[in-house]
């Protein structure tokens, strides 16, 4: 998303209306597709928490073919990305951790892509 001021959408409208009164929809960060294959990315800030249903979510989402991952700790800021940690989230549960830097993030994205070219 390049747009600074873009909003995330509010779902408070959808709250209590399943069987489970706390189930609402939730929004994913970033996605991208290549030729079928899925890179799939929730964003937090370091100090901020991964819901249960999030992370179920997520966990779901990497049990699918062709679908990769990730938990990314870091922040955008005036244009300015800053990544802490990041993880490939697997769908029997397990975390592993793929770098510690934006710099590793993008041989990682990059070398992902290109895997799918």
């Amino acid at each position: 998303m390049r747009n600074p001021d873009a909003k995330h959408i509010d779902f408070t409208a959808l709250e209590g209306l399943l069987w489970n009164k706390s189930i609402v929809p939730s929004d994913i960060d970033m996605i991208m597709e290549r030729h079928g294959y899925f890179f799939i990315a929730e964003w937090k800030k370091e100090d901020e928490k991964l819901s249960k249903g999030q992370e179920l979510l997520l966990q779901a989402l990497a049990r699918e073919k062709n679908k990769f991952i990730f938990l990314i700790y870091g922040e955008t800021n005036n244009g300015e990305m800053v990544i802490t940690r990041f993880y490939r989230i697997f769908g029997d549960g397990r975390y592993k951790e793929r770098g510690k830097t934006l710099e590793e993030f993008q041989k990682l994205y990059i070398r992902w892509v290109r895997d799918w070219e």
